[in-house]
């Protein structure tokens, strides 16, 4: 499940290199499918029948590696790109993926998959990065507590920092959180490098609370989630009403689409694999038909091909936002850091 991200540091357990298949000295049938490691982030989640599938249609077996969350798999492959600890990667997101291709960590592959609606997200003219799902982070609510406190629902960035909202919002900090990074650059988007400084300052006197990761904002500290904390507003995404359905098939939390940072997970061959052309094969199986009708039920996240089927329900309780915010790829590679250290100042002293 995509909420289970979180930022702890996650040590690499092992590299397993691709290897081919050969054939029994004998000349008769090949030993075993080839293997093509695939590093991603913690929540990756994928049948197993669908991946048994695939290595049946094209005798490649995927093994999986995971390294914490878009920013840990992003640090980690920029480490290790003169030896790269997997053949293709998956989960680099729109946050980190500037950095990912700045460091020249993917080669450039074009799948034959991409026009079914991936290249809607393109961020690079070289096609290094191929676009796999969407999960647009925005601030999530516990209607039920508005309804019996009767406050009513906060819509906008604006709203957040109003009074009568005070000390209701929890956020992961964006120094060490993908979606708190998110969030982050949303207020980027919508009050400019100039404005956006003055707005973390009508949270922060608003009694914001800032914790760690996604992780314990949503499962400890928002009262709509099974945790049941104090907080009925939430950083998370936009498809989390869908993991928050109750008994009478209604949605107990709903996205704030007014708040919504568009968020694009990417796949794409290692530059320095020796097995280039089996991880192009991966990435295809990613942008297929096949694992994309996977993603939104495994993940909770919405698929980037276009005419996938989503599960019940996510269209009333989970919508895809049409109109987040977004920064350029450029803009995010040149004001990341020093965003974040600014931030440090505001939040942190």
């Amino acid at each position: 499940m995509r909420f289970l991200r979180t930022a702890a540091v996650v040590s690499v357990a092992g590299v397993l290199t691709a290897s081919c298949t050969v054939l029994s000295g004998d000349g008769g049938e090949p030993e075993g499918p080839t293997t093509v490691t695939l590093v991603t982030h913690d929540s990756w989640a994928a049948p197993q029948e669908v991946l048994d599938a695939f290595e049946r249609q094209s005798g490649i077996r995927i093994r999986v590696l995971k390294e914490g969350d878009a920013g840990e798999l992003t640090n980690k492959l920029v480490l290790t790109k003169a030896n790269p600890i997997a053949d293709v990667a998956y989960g680099v997101d729109s946050t980190f993926a500037s950095r990912a291709l700045a460091e020249e960590v993917f080669e450039p592959y074009t799948s034959p998959e991409a026009n079914r609606g991936p290249q809607r997200y393109s961020i690079d003219p070289q096609h290094r990065l191929s676009a796999v799902d969407v999960g647009d982070v925005c601030v999530n609510i516990d209607t039920g507590w508005f309804t019996d406190n009767d406050v009513p629902e906060p819509k906008t960035f604006d709203d957040l920092a109003d009074p009568r909202y005070r000390g209701l919002l929890v956020v992961p900090n964006p120094a060490t959180s993908s979606p708190g990074l998110a969030f982050l650059l949303a207020t980027v988007a919508r009050y400019g490098e100039q404005g956006w400084r003055d707005y973390w300052s009508r949270l922060e006197g608003n009694d914001v609370q800032v914790v760690s990761g996604w992780t314990e904002a949503y499962t400890q500290e928002f009262s709509g989630s099974s945790g049941n904390g104090p907080k009925p507003m939430v950083l998370s995404y936009a498809s989390s009403p869908a993991a928050e359905i109750g008994e009478d098939g209604q949605p107990r939390t709903k996205a704030l689409l007014d708040t919504c940072y568009r968020q694009v997970e990417y796949a794409g061959v290692l530059a320095g694999t020796r097995q280039a052309d089996n991880a192009g094969k991966v990435v295809d199986f990613l942008l297929s038909q096949q694992f994309q009708s996977t993603v939104a039920e495994n993940m909770y996240v919405y698929p980037a091909r276009e005419g996938v089927a989503l599960p019940s329900g996510w269209a009333q309780a989970a919508p895809l936002p049409q109109n987040p915010a977004s920064l350029p790829s450029e803009q995010v590679q040149a004001g990341r850091e020093q965003w974040i250290e600014q931030w440090r100042g505001l939040l942190e002293g």
